[in-house]
């Protein structure tokens, strides 16, 4: 198709680093906020939801882009993305929480009512939209929406380790619950400014 970006394999290597690190949607762009600070306090759940978001941005990424293209843009439908993509999530979203409460119902009983909030999570949708505006041809958006889940899982296994050393500190009477964490993950986002330009020089 034309105007499409086609990047070369180490383009995609560029692009999958840059999408953890330096465009982290979590820390960098601040989508997502609601599981990263919901589910974060444990481990476990920040591990399985991390796996979640992952497996639901790939699905998505592999069911919108073929529906922006072949669907939507060649019936001049490009004003009904937002809601036909919202409706995909949705979809998705409960084919993954129909699967863990199958085959994983105590990772399902964990994240309870965070499981369904991948619906409303804008970093999933966030990332299906980027990579049409963007014009990814399908494997770029692949890769980018894996780069961006690995960034979500990152930014929560990261973030869980923070809270669970803060529980163990002393913390001042006015910060402490949200503030705190607000705090936190505010150093957090900026410790990760300092990937800002690393990447493309490595692999100039």
């Amino acid at each position: 198709m034309e105007g499409l970006i086609h990047l070369d394999f180490k383009g995609l290597i560029v692009l999958l680093m840059s999408a953890v690190f330096v465009n982290n949607y979590v820390l960098q762009k601040f989508l997502g906020i609601c599981p990263f600070l919901g589910v974060s306090k444990k481990l476990d759940q920040a591990t399985g939801m991390s796996i979640a978001v992952i497996f639901v941005m790939l699905l998505a990424t592999a069911v919108t882009w073929p529906i922006q293209y072949y669907l939507l843009n060649p019936n001049n439908l490009g004003y009904l993305q937002t809601i036909v993509f919202i409706l995909v999530i949705a979809a998705l979203v409960q084919l993954v929480e129909i699967i863990l409460k199958k085959y994983i119902p105590s990772l399902h009983s964990a994240l309870g009512v965070y499981l369904p909030l991948i619906t409303t999570n804008c970093a999933v949708l966030g990332v299906t939209i980027l990579n049409i505006s963007t014009k990814y041809d399908f494997v770029s958006s692949m890769v980018n929406s894996f780069g961006s889940g690995l960034g979500f899982f990152l930014a929560m296994v990261l973030f869980s380790g923070v809270r669970s050393r803060m529980e163990g500190g002393e913390t001042p009477k006015a910060f402490e619950g949200l503030p705190i964490t607000l705090v936190a993950a505010s150093i957090v986002s900026v410790s990760f400014f300092g990937f800002t330009g690393v990447i493309e020089n490595l692999f100039k």
